[in-house]
């Protein structure tokens, strides 16, 4: 017997596509209220997925879609480092 490895699938918070965990960035809120890009993807704590696009990014900003995902009231800033993270990855 062939056992098939699956894949976890994710849901990007901006678009509603889903697609395969490692495909996706994963944003963290922990216990002590930090919100910060999961490099590691094992951080403890509230996960919300987004693709690593600079539409979705944008698109989340704007809709305030982190807002809703972990229920409180995201800053600027943390916006701001996921478009500086994706500008990264390009390089």
């Amino acid at each position: 017997m062939n056992k098939v490895k699956k894949i976890p699938q994710r849901k990007c918070i901006s678009c509603q596509d889903r697609d395969s965990k490692r495909e996706l960035l994963r944003i963290v809120k922990n216990k002590e209220g930090e919100i910060f890009v999961d490099k590691t993807m094992k951080a403890n704590g509230r996960g919300a997925y987004i693709c690593k696009c600079e539409e979705c990014i944008k698109k989340a900003i704007k809709s305030k879609a982190l807002n809703r995902a972990f229920k409180t009231e995201v800053p600027a800033e943390v916006y701001e480092k996921l478009l500086a993270e994706l500008n990264d990855d390009d390089k």
